[in-house]
């Protein structure tokens, strides 16, 4: 037999196939910080990237362009730690982000990931950690040893909590590796150098000890051998047993001299050490003892990077030939191995026991049973308790120790059994039941309570039912922790925990029978029921059929349950409640009204049926409830004419869900029942809703009954609000109708809205008795005047006095122009002007006097006012037109008073005395009316006067301008008289800018020469000669040469500007050169004058800089470009280079540029000019010079020059330019345009930049280089912004093909988008149809899905659009499009995967009938998918209409199970057409919501006997029990007939029966029936239908029976009277009668037999058969009927 290893060795991968040089394995470029992940540093060409082998993934490596110095992944996720100089970064590689970076001080020689969060780091000095957590920064945790010093770090390990951490170095020394290593301990602070080579912590377990210990193992290969140390670190746990230093030599082969360890791990499950050397060399040792258990080569290339392999807790490394290796413990061979190989029993049964592994059975065996021969049955039972795997756990051997006789005085060896083994842990099933028998025996169930709290015993059904005798409380927990449900409900129900039964069914999965539970509840606690029945429907789906709950409540009479229990199991308001919901409001609308009512008022339910109910409510009582549920008129106007019953608020509230028509026939409705009860809530609703109603409709309902007072209450609160005329009006006539004058008043004054004539003209024909609200309308609206009239012709005098002393004086001029009209005597006007104290307009009243020319009328007034101090303007107006219409002396009132308005005075004096017109006009600054007046009456001196004394600037502008026809006449004036009276300069000085202002210049010349030039005292004031000339040149400008020439004291600079802005260019050249300012004479020549030659003679005269510039820029302006230059060059002027510029650009007079250009280049250093230069070289194709320049030190915008050299088809230039500056780009744009396009991609691809590729590529296209052009296309597809240009570019030239591989190729690029993945698929959709399907399989998750969608929609790709809507969870449409293109688009499986996802339910149906027409024979299965999301009822009806109910027969029968009404209604026809009876009847029995009546009524008809058997049936399910008896006669079913007779307990109808029977003289039934009806006949109506029939054998049985029963109870009477007799003499208390011992008599005990009706749904021939055996149905006889044998 071949030999067994203790270990397991597997090869993963092999890096080398996968694409690994084997130069980048080793332990500089590949780490392993898990067995999850290997990293691998690699360099491709030029090129560095780090490669990530994910171990669960192999095959698929991920590579990425990275250039590190080292690499490291996390252990657990895809997270990277880079190493680059001193620079740290971590990365995440699935969100492509970075998480943290630091630069570190010093060089990080050696860093590894301690656990999932922290990085270790070993500099030259120092060992750092750095946590992810947030920003924290690498924190140091200790200084490095000198012993490690020249050392090479190879790894770093701390224990779990780190609290020791372990640094771990090598070196050469003396031609062997020498290994140092320092250990840290973090809470002392201290290290400790240690020799080694590689070594690990482990957390170990010692047998007997509480807590683990924390183990430090190490290997050292020195220069004596090699060493295996196995320490305990720190202080020992409290109450922990020290751990036993161990030591051993470490193996080392005589070919293997020098080989050394170089990995360690710890298997924390198996408690051994793997040590791994430099050759490939496996050791493994135990961790306990230090015993060496294996050895072997493992690999004949060195291991140099290892870490834990989780998966088999052994030991994964990677060696240089890259194979991935890993090695475990093989736990079915370790202890055999063991034990036959090493010959170490004791080792392997401490591992067996240790690891609990099997292997070492026989030893357990055996060492049992010898200590059990020699009676150490304690020593015996610690064997049989630690044994792995529970092998001698059994049931034999707890019988063997039940047969060990107790010795006196000890504990018997079972109890010291059951006692180690609940020391060690938990009992199995079998030692838990025979543990508990003798305790419970013992009465110590308080031991299994604690054992239980343990966790000691091991719960089972057995042990629960063992325990159940003695506590069922107790078993209840058993069974809890055994899960088992039936028999935990089973504790619940009896311990009468009901409330936690559903708890725990839900918890468990478990299903009980909830309505048995219920019934056994209500029997003894209904109020417990009650919680119980609302906890079976707290959640979305009741765990009992709510129906049946309800008939368990109805059962027991208790509504007041019931109908808690409805109120919370309805709360949802479903539509399927809809029959429960009416049943609730229908049981306590017959019981409880009140009840019903505050259901429906809370509004909890709306699917009731509602038409029921309002009639339950009406005859309840609960109008108000019935009104909110009435919706035919008729019933409403019926009821709500009741409005001594219903609340007003309310009702009014209710009126707003009528319609408008409704509303107005209920309010007449109303008004007509009570007019005076009724038009209070009348007027309510009718204010509430007057809008709804319409004003008009309200007003024509009160006004057809006349009532008025109804009809003003309305109107009146409304009328507030309202803004329409006829409302108001309405209001005010109502008003006046009832008497209400104060509030005829208030809205006359108040209302903005009603038509003031109409309500005049009423108001005149009411003839109120107060005329006041007639006032105030007139007042108002300015009816004073028909208000005078109508009061003063029906003397109604008094109301003109109160209305101007009371109501409105300010009306007092129109009442008084009213009162001269109807020629009221003067002194009743003037009394009444003196009896009016308010105030009022003085100017209207003498207006209003005025016009009748009646003005003395008010002279006594206004003097007397004037006396009494009055200062008011209207009382002194009033005063002066009477002084100067008498001719008082007016003039002097005029000047002296100081209170008229003389505006006004002055207007009235203008036709009567011009003069005075002036004299009030004057005094008033009236301006324009006083020049007017003069102006009208040729006054023009006074007017000039007025002029020069005014000062008014714009006044004399407006006397000046020249449509004044009065202008020349008022000149003269001015200057004759008004300035020769007037000696103020300020007077002489604002007429002579009047003059100026008007533009009157001949006149001014003429004042000012006169002033200038005739030696005045004004001649030398330099702004006058400054007029004079710009007057001059203004006007007569023949005189400006000789003003020049004669004046000296002007300003010349000024005046020669504004002779040049007046084209008197001579004379502006006299003023310069007469103050020699040259170079602005030079430049009148040249600007204004325009003579070049002259300038240029000029020049040479005056031979000044400024002079040749700017006569050069005048040569410029000409295009004389030549001539320019030289002048330029003579003025040595290079200010004006960007003129010749342009101008030398504008006539390519390049050479002379340049001459121009080399000039200002030695005067200036600018960039522009070098610029400018170097273009110039470029012009004149001097290449040399060009290039010569710009090699040597310049300030030239050399890249400017390169595109503008570009812009002109210069390209050689261009190219030079471009070069010299390292534009790339340009570059290659540049040889593009040279037909170099392979230079062109070099230089794009030196360039890098997106738009240099996009030209490129565009120009490669151009001229067909597509393999160039590709290249470039491959930079501009990855950017999402350049793809659509690139994509029209293509497809505008036809280049189909050539754009899809171009993006086929980018597919694979690292920095591919969505956009190329979507463009891809929209050109396959136009272009290659057949790849678009495999595309969107592989890249769906990439493409932009709307768009895609929309493209496969153009191009008609049905399947692809289903696949993308599916993918985009668009069901619907993916839905439709199936529906729309089944032979494209429609798959079964996917089609029924998707129509249950969709939103819209409509589609279900649209399903259907795609299923109907298309795939008809699949629709049954179509229908079992949408079950739980159709609306049945609809589905019937669909289903109905189509006639194809056959068709989905199975689906009815499927959801007949939720017993709706039309589905079992089509499925009860489907069976009547298919004449199966016992269908029918099994269906009508089962599920009961359906139109019994009409089912039966249908079936009452039908030409199969057992048909009309069932309608008789359905009749008596229904309590009419006549129908279906009749029935029965019919058919002569007697059989039926009786039943239905005793069932329906009335005596009438089992009577009716047997007069039948009679009748048909079939006195075998009329016996049958005495029997079934027994408990329903009278006895004396029997015999004597006997006697009458002659059949008193045939009821002689029954008599007897009868006879019998009477006996017997007078019988027992005598006996309980007899036994009472007793009791009372003796005292006792009377005991239950004999009679209450027997069972019931046999002819009584049958069904029907005063028994009650069995419940609804109960099969009508399920019961058993009554007594004996009654005839058949249409049976004519009484076959088998005995002759004998009542019981008797």
């Amino acid at each position: 037999m071949a030999q067994q290893f203790p270990i397991r060795f597997q090869e993963h991968i092999q890096l080398t196939s996968l694409g690994i040089q084997e130069a980048n394995i080793g332990f500089s470029t590949l780490t392993m910080e898990s067995d999850k992940y290997i990293c691998i540093r690699e360099k491709v060409g030029d090129q560095a990237q780090v490669v990530i082998i994910d171990m669960s993934d192999p095959n698929n490596p991920i590579r990425r362009p990275i250039t590190a110095d080292s690499a490291i992944m996390n252990p657990a996720s895809k997270v990277i730690a880079l190493k680059a100089g001193k620079t740290l970064q971590i990365f995440n590689i699935e969100m492509k982000s970075k998480m943290k970076a630091h630069t570190m001080v010093d060089e990080v020689q050696f860093w590894k990931w301690i656990n999932l969060n922290t990085v270790a780091m070993a500099t030259d000095n120092s060992v750092y950690h750095w946590p992810m957590e947030g920003d924290s920064q690498p924190i140091k945790m200790f200084d490095r040893h000198s012993s490690l010093q020249g050392c090479q770090i190879i790894n770093y390990r701390t224990d779990a909590p780190q609290k020791w951490l372990l640094l771990v170095g090598i070196s050469a020394q003396q031609n062997r590796v020498v290994g140092a290593m320092q250990l840290y301990s973090v809470e002392r602070k201290v290290s400790q150098p240690i020799e080694g080579h590689t070594a690990a912590f482990a957390q170990f377990k010692m047998e007997g000890n509480a807590q683990e210990s924390t183990l430090f193992c190490f290997a050292v290969r020195s220069a004596t051998g090699g060493k295996l140390h196995i320490i305990e670190v720190g202080s020992p746990p409290t109450g922990n047993t020290p751990f036993t230093k161990k030591a051993v030599d470490v193996f080392f082969p005589p070919e293997a001299q020098n080989d050394f360890p170089v990995a360690m791990q710890v298997s924390s499950k198996h408690d051994v050490i793997f040590l791994i050397t430099k050759y490939g060399y496996i050791h493994l040792y135990d961790l306990e003892t230090a015993t060496c258990i294996y050895m072997n080569r493992i690999s004949g290339d060195t291991i140099f990077v290892t870490a834990p392999h989780e998966a088999s807790n052994g030991i994964i490394g990677v060696n240089r030939k890259g194979q991935v290796l890993s090695v475990s413990v093989e736990e079915n061979n370790i202890v055999p191995y063991i034990t036959n190989v090493l010959q170490n029993p004791d080792l392997a049964l401490r591992i067996a026991v240790r690891n609990n592994l099997a292997g070492a059975e026989e030893l357990f065996v055996r060492k049992f049973n010898t200590l059990f021969g020699q009676g150490s049955y304690a020593e015996a039972a610690k064997v049989a308790a630690s044994a792995p795997k529970g092998i001698l756990r059994t049931p034999q051997t707890i019988q063997k120790f039940q047969q060990v006789a107790t010795q006196p005085g000890q504990t018997s060896p079972q109890l010291q059994y059951f006692g180690i083994l609940l020391d060690q842990g938990q009992l199995n099933k079998y030692e838990s039941l025979e543990l508990c028998r003798p305790v419970l025996v013992q009465g110590r169930k308080q031991l299994i309570e604690k054992w239980l709290k343990e966790d000691k015993l091991e719960c089972s059904e057995e042990l629960g039912d063992l325990v159940k005798r003695a506590d069922p409380t107790l078993a209840l927990s058993v069974y809890l922790r055994a899960n088992v449900p039936n028999k935990v409900i089973q504790c619940f129900a009896e311990t009468g925990q009901f409330n936690k039964i559903i708890l725990y069914a839900k918890k468990v999965g478990f299903t009980p029978d909830y309505v048995f539970l219920l019934r056994s509840v209500m029997r003894t606690n209904p109020d417990t029921g009650l919680q119980f029945a609302q906890m079976l429907v707290a959640d979305e789906e009741p765990l009992a059929d709510i129906n049946q709950i309800v008939d368990v409540f109805m059962e027991s009479n208790l509504i007041q349950q019931c109908t808690s229990f409805l109120l919370d199991a309805l709360k949802n308001n479903r539509p399927s409640e809809a029959g429960l919901q009416t049943r609730l409001l229908e049981m306590n609308l017959m019981s409880a009204p009140q009840v019903a009512d505050a259901i429906l008022g809370n509004q909890m339910f709306t699917h009731y049926d509602r038409a029921h109910v309002a009639q339950l409510c009406e005859k309840a009582g609960l109008l108000q409830r019935a009104l909110e549920h009435y919706t035919d008129l008729y019933d409403i106007k019926r009821a709500v004419v009741h409005t001594h019953l219903l609340n007003p608020e309310w009702l009014v509230n209710y009126f707003g869900s009528l319609s408008v028509e409704d509303s107005l026939e209920c309010l007449k409705a109303m008004l007509t029942a009570n007019i005076r009860q009724n038009l209070q809530v009348c007027v309510q609703i009718a204010t509430k809703y007057h809008e709804q109603l319409t004003m008009q409709s309200l007003i024509d309902l009160f006004e057809c009954f006349k009532s008025y007072e109804g009809l003003f209450y309305f109107l009146g609160s409304v009328v507030n609000f309202s803004q329409d005329a006829e409302v108001h009006f309405k209001y005010i006539q109502a008003a006046c109708k009832t008497g209400q004058i104060k509030e005829v008043e208030r809205i006359c004054r108040e209302s903005n809205c009603y038509d003031p004539e109409r309500v005049k003209n009423f108001l005149k024909e009411a003839k109120l008795t107060d005329q006041l609200p007639l006032i105030i309308v007139c007042d108002r609206f300015d009816f004073v005047h028909d208000l005078v009239l109508y009061l003063y012709r029906n003397n109604l005098q008094k109301y003109i006095e109160i209305y101007v002393q009371k109501v409105n004086p300010s009306r007092l001029p129109v009442v008084v122009g009213g009162l001269l009209d109807v020629d009221c005597s003067e002194d009743t006007i003037k009394q009444l002007i003196l009896a009016v104290k308010g105030q009022f307009s003085i100017d209207e009243l003498v207006e209003e006097v005025e016009k009748r020319n009646r003005m003395k009328l008010l002279l006594p007034w206004l003097e007397s006012k004037v006396h009494a101090g009055s200062t008011e303007v209207p009382t002194h107006n009033a005063l002066a037109k009477i002084y100067i219409d008498m001719n008082n002396n007016p003039e002097r009132f005029l000047r002296e008073n100081a209170f008229y308005d003389s505006a006004t005075v002055g207007k009235y004096c203008e036709k009567r005395d011009p003069h005075l017109a002036c004299v009030a006009y004057e005094r008033g600054h009236c301006d324009l009316e006083l020049i007017k007046v003069c102006n009208e009456n040729s006054l023009f001196k006074s007017e000039a006067r007025y002029l020069v004394k005014r000062r008014d600037p714009e006044l004399w502008a407006s006397v000046l301008m020249e449509d004044n026809p009065y202008r020349r006449q008022l000149i003269d004036q001015v200057v004759q008289t008004a300035l020769s009276e007037t000696q103020d300069p300020e007077d002489i000085s604002i007429t002579v800018k009047a003059f100026m202002t008007a533009d009157l210049p001949n006149e001014l010349i003429e004042l000012l020469e006169k002033i200038v030039l005739d030696n005045s005292a004004f001649s030398e004031h330099r702004n006058l000669q400054n007029l004079l000339i710009l007057t001059a040149i203004k006007a007569d400008r023949s005189r400006v040469m000789e003003y020049i020439n004669r004046l000296d004291n002007y300003d010349a600079p000024d005046i020669a500007n504004i002779a040049i802005s007046s084209e008197l260019y001579e004379e502006a050249f006299a003023i310069y050169r007469k103050f020699d300012v040259n170079a602005s004479a030079c430049q009148v020549l040249i600007e204004h004058i325009g003579n070049l030659d002259r300038a240029y003679e000029f020049a040479e005269r005056c031979n000044e800089p400024a002079v040749w510039s700017q006569l050069a820029g005048a040569q410029l302006q000409n295009d004389l470009v030549k001539e320019a230059v030289d002048a330029y060059i003579k003025a040595d002027d290079p200010s004006a280079f960007l003129e010749v510029v342009s101008v030398a650009k504008k006539h390519d007079n390049w050479e002379d540029l340049v001459r121009y250009l080399q000039m200002a280049r030695k005067k200036a250093r600018e960039s522009f000019i070098e610029t400018e230069l170097v273009y110039a070289y470029a012009k004149t194709n001097r290449l040399a010079d060009l290039e010569e320049f710009i090699s040597g030190p310049n300030h030239a915008q050399i890249q400017q020059v390169g595109d503008r050299c570009y812009d002109d088809k210069m390209y050689d230039a261009a190219k030079l330019l471009y070069n010299n500056v390292s534009n790339f780009a340009r570059l290659a744009i540049t040889l593009v345009q040279l037909g170099q396009y392979q230079g062109a991609v070099d230089s794009a691809r030196k360039a890098n930049s997106t738009r240099t590729w996009k030209e490129v590529c565009f120009a490669c296209v151009g001229h067909a280089e597509f393999r160039l052009a590709q290249m470039c296309g491959l930079h501009i597809v990855v950017h999402a912004d350049e793809l659509e240009e690139l994509d029209d570019f293509y497809q505008e030239r036809g280049y189909f093909e050539e754009l899809i591989q171009l993006l086929e190729a980018a597919l694979g690029l690292e920095r591919a988008h969505m956009g190329m993945f979507t463009e891809l698929s929209i050109l396959y959709s136009k272009y290659k149809p057949q790849k678009m399907k495999e595309h969107l399989e592989l890249f769906w998750s990439r493409v932009n899905i709307p768009k895609v969608l929309r493209a496969a929609e153009q191009a008609h790709l049905w399947a692809e659009l289903v696949f993308l809507y599916d993918k985009y969870e668009e069901f619907d449409n993916a839905c439709l499009t199936m529906i729309d293109h089944p032979t494209d688009a429609w798959r079964e499986v996917h089609f029924k995967e998707i129509i249950t996802k969709v939103a819209n339910i409509e589609l279900y149906y649209k399903a259907l009938q795609f299923y109907l027409d298309y795939k008809s024979m699949l629709l049954n299965d179509l229908l079992l998918v949408l079950t739980p999301r159709l609306d049945h009822t609809r589905t019937v009806n669909f289903f109905k209409k189509s006639a194809h109910l056959p068709l989905v027969k199975p689906y009815l029968r499927s959801v007949q199970s939720l017993n709706n009404k039309s589905i079992n209604e089509a499925l009860n026809d489907l069976l009547i057409d298919e004449e199966d009876y016992n269908g029918l009847r099994t269906s009508i029995d089962a599920f009961d919501n359906f139109d019994n009546i009409a089912l039966a009524q249908r079936l009452e008809r039908h030409e199969l006997v057992e048909f009309r058997r069932i309608s008789a049936y359905l009749y008596k399910g229904n309590n009419r029990w006549k129908l279906a008896v009749e029935l029965c006669k019919k058919d002569r079913l007697f059989k039926d007939a009786m039943e239905y007779a005793a069932e329906s307990g009335s005596s009438e109808l089992s009577e009716a029966l047997l007069a039948y029977f009679l009748d048909e003289k079939n006195h075998e039934c009329f016996t049958a029936c005495l029997y079934q009806c027994y408990d329903l006949l009278r006895p004396d109506v029997i015999m004597e239908l006997s006697w009458r029939h002659d059949i008193i054998d045939f009821s002689m049985p029954y008599m007897i029976q009868v006879i019998r029963e009477y006996t017997t109870k007078v019988d027992r009477l005598q006996e309980a009277e007899a036994l009472r007799a007793e009791e009372a003499l003796s005292g006792a208390q009377p005991q239950a009668g004999a009679y209450a011992q027997q069972g019931p008599l046999m002819l009584t005990a049958g069904p029907g037999m005063g028994m009650p009706p069995p419940p609804p749904g109960v099969p009508y021939a399920a019961g058993p058969t009554p007594y004996r055996q009654s005839p058949q149905p249409g049976y004519p006889g009484m076959q088998g009927f005995p002759g004998g044998g009542y019981g008797m």
